[in-house]
């Protein structure tokens, strides 16, 4: 990659919200796991590991912040599904076996529109309501109110 790449990458991950990072971080890890699986098709040894590592090293860090406080039902939950994910990625690169890295990667993108799907809601929810314009007002209140003073 040259700079100005870096740079982009860079700056979309620091201007990103906790959400959208999350988002980026499921992507990375699907894409982790296609490059994982076209390895094994390839016979390509090392770069299996490598993309294996790659979205291990991902579902390890979603496990790991986990907030059992929150709601811990659901944090169980996941962090028992993380596990079998973990277990899975595991075995498929013991055996070089595209199949678990298959689950994996369509229980990963699974998760990954829920996940968009539960910040879409909540946006709409806590999105403040629009205000309903009249015809007729399309000036802003002050603009108005000045105009109406320089009248009188």
């Amino acid at each position: 990659m040259n700079g100005y790449t870096n740079q982009y990458l860079a700056n979309t991950i620091y201007s990103a919200s906790p959400e959208q990072l999350m988002l980026m971080l499921y992507d990375g890890a699907v894409r982790f796991l296609t490059q994982g699986i076209q390895a094994i098709e390839a016979n390509q040894i090392d770069k299996r590991a490598y993309y294996i590592n790659k979205a291990s090293a991902i579902i390890s860090e979603f496990a790991a912040t986990l907030d059992h406080d929150q709601n811990a039902e659901v944090a169980e939950s996941l962090d028992a599904l993380y596990s079998y994910m973990l277990n899975r990625l595991q075995q498929g690169n013991l055996r070089n076996d595209t199949q678990p890295l298959e689950e994996v990667k369509n229980m990963l993108s699974d998760l990954r529109n829920t996940w968009a799907e539960a910040i879409e809601i909540q946006k709409k929810e806590t999105a403040p309501k629009k205000q309903v314009k009249y015809p007729g007002t399309d000036a802003k209140p002050v603009q108005q109110y000045k105009s109406i003073a320089t009248a009188m």
